[in-house]
């Protein structure tokens, strides 16, 4: 059985699945390396606008497989312990800023349990909505502190420096509902409707050119640190020149005039 399920719900959108549901799609080690892998190869694939990050069953991702994470086939033997311990993470911390460095849009559909690093892998989607019966686990300081894969820096932007101190230390569950109304996620969906949410906010993406989406999307996040207004709006102009000479923005003007959809074609 594939621990990861990659598949096309319709033209343009990818959908990766967790797909260990019996163990709540807690992660192995080659899950890990599988994540990366992909990632990496999506940034690459003109023919995926869209990406929907989601989970088998009854679960998004309960975390780290305590139990059967295998070993991390990276890894060189004969490393001491902390060697050892700095090229694990060094794979594993790669996940997070590889999703969020994706020219294509990730929408993470939560279902079920959301824990340990499952937490950051939902948070570093562009746009993350739950069903109701999701709830958000720090589970963290089980292995000896309150944040992993990036979820010190994902948590304070989404909610907060207040709310994500409280949630860090004292690693208390999130409902769902509370996690909408606190800007942790988007919004908060019926369980049966997750999926037809995800893949509706993925095809109002589609209409836009890949080049525009793909600028926009890394405006949004250099853009949160910027140092300045004046240097976000040079940012955001720079895009703007760049997609402006494109075919692929003429054909997203055409196909607003002509009230129809647009046919790119990644020139």
């Amino acid at each position: 059985m594939t621990d990861i399920l990659r598949d096309e719900p319709a033209p343009g959108i990818c959908r990766l699945t967790l797909n260990r549901p019996d163990a709540l799609n807690a992660l192995t080690y080659a899950m890990y390396d599988e994540l990366a892998r992909l990632f990496t190869d999506l940034r690459h694939d003109p023919a995926v606008r869209v990406v929907i990050l989601t989970g088998a069953g009854r679960g998004f991702c309960a975390g780290h497989d305590l139990r059967a994470a295998g070993e991390p086939g990276w890894v060189p033997p004969g490393l001491g312990k902390a060697q050892w311990a700095r090229a694990v993470m060094a794979r594993l911390g790669s996940i997070t800023p590889l999703i969020r460095s994706l020219p294509q849009p990730v929408i993470a559909a939560v279902n079920g349990v959301t824990a340990g690093a499952g937490y950051p892998l939902a948070l570093a989607a562009d746009i993350t909505i739950a069903a109701r019966s999701a709830r958000f686990v720090n589970a963290f300081h089980n292995a000896g502190s309150g944040h992993e894969l990036g979820l010190s820096y994902l948590l304070p932007r989404r909610v907060g420096a207040a709310r994500a101190a409280e949630l860090l230390l004292t690693g208390r569950a999130v409902q769902a509902e509370e996690a909408a109304s606190i800007g942790l996620i988007l919004k908060s969906v019926p369980d049966e409707t997750l999926m037809d949410e995800a893949l509706a906010m993925a095809d109002a993406m589609l209409v836009n050119s890949p080049i525009g989406t793909a600028l926009t999307k890394q405006s949004l996040w250099l853009n949160e640190t910027a140092p300045s207004l004046e240097a976000a709006i040079e940012m955001e102009s720079r895009a703007i020149f760049i997609s402006q000479t494109t075919e692929d923005t003429a054909e997203k003007r055409r196909a607003f005039m002509e009230k129809r959809r647009p046919r790119f074609t990644n020139r």
